[in-house]
């Protein structure tokens, strides 16, 4: 009953904070935009299963450190630190598994989306001469598209969607902050990053159903 409260009180305000931020107090923005990651961190966490496993407990953490980048995006490249640090613990959650694996199809698609991006967006921050950006701007795209990789690991489809999911949100966000203004980027980045966490919490239940199985 609590958790489907827990839930029910994530979508509420998720859907409040992406949709409805401009009737938001601009002093209590970032309070809203938190609430949801906070309750996602209590389910992840108050998960009850009958075997403890490190999965769920990386997967907790990752949310965490994606809630203080969340907070302190306000300083960008301190922000994306913080997220890349939530990004290498679902790395080593994923990596925790091995249900099935990769496709190559899956790979190569990775492989030529961060090839371009890399091309694409820090090739434009190099030119402009920020070689700090550019290099961290390039090191989270690795990151997040390992990780992205890496979710397929798990043969969970919430795990994998969320991972995908998290890559379009901060595709659009990069798009955005140094490419050119993309139309309702505030709710394209939010829905979809909401959306990821939200799949990557559920991916613990559904990643200890999925192991079971295949250990029987």
């Amino acid at each position: 009953m609590a958790r489907k409260v827990l839930i029910s009180l994530f979508l509420v305000f998720g859907i409040f904070y992406v949709f409805f931020i401009n009737s938001i107090d601009s002093s209590l923005i970032m309070v809203f935009k938190l609430i949801p990651m906070l309750l996602l961190i209590t389910l992840a966490f108050t998960t009850k299963l009958p075997n403890k496993l490190p999965y769920q407990w990386l997967v907790s953490i990752g949310l965490i450190f994606c809630a203080i980048g969340d907070y302190t995006l306000q300083w960008f490249i301190v922000g994306l630190c913080f997220f890349l640090i939530g990004h290498i613990f679902y790395i080593f959650a994923f990596r925790t598994t091995s249900v099935a694996k990769t496709p190559l199809i899956v790979k190569i698609a990775l492989g030529v989306y961060c090839l371009f991006m890399v091309v694409w967006i820090a090739g434009s921050i190099f030119k402009e001469g920020d070689t700090i950006l550019a290099i961290a701007v390039i090191a989270y795209m690795s990151i997040i598209l390992t990780m992205g990789w890496t979710s397929f690991r798990t043969g969970s489809p919430f795990a994998i969607t969320g991972a995908l999911l998290f890559i379009i949100s901060d595709s659009i966000l990069a798009l955005d902050r140094f490419m050119f203004e993309v139309a309702y980027s505030h709710q394209l980045i939010m829905f979809t990053y909401y959306g990821a966490q939200f799949l990557f919490m559920l991916s613990i239940t559904q990643y200890f159903n999925i192991r079971n199985k295949v250990v029987q």
